[in-house]
């Protein structure tokens, strides 16, 4: 187990990360609609917003698993 100082170095670079990926799926979502609206072909853009979901559900599940170490880790 990671000491307590480095488990929340790890956390708030995972938070970090979970703001970055809430940001660029906002963004593709928003050029999804955009192409949809102009009725373009949104197959890429509709895979590449699947793949950042993906990783934000990465980094979130990262962060939950740090936030369940730093529970379990002794206060010093």
């Amino acid at each position: 187990m990671l000491d307590r100082r480095t488990l929340e170095d790890h956390l708030a670079q995972a938070e970090r990360h979970i703001a970055s990926g809430w940001a660029h799926v906002e963004r593709q979502r928003a050029l999804v609609a955009c192409l949809e609206a102009d009725s373009h072909d949104t197959v890429m853009a509709r895979n590449l917003l699947r793949q950042f979901v993906g990783e934000l559900a990465s980094h979130v599940a990262d962060r939950d698993r740090i936030l369940t170490e730093l529970c379990n880790s002794p206060r010093h």
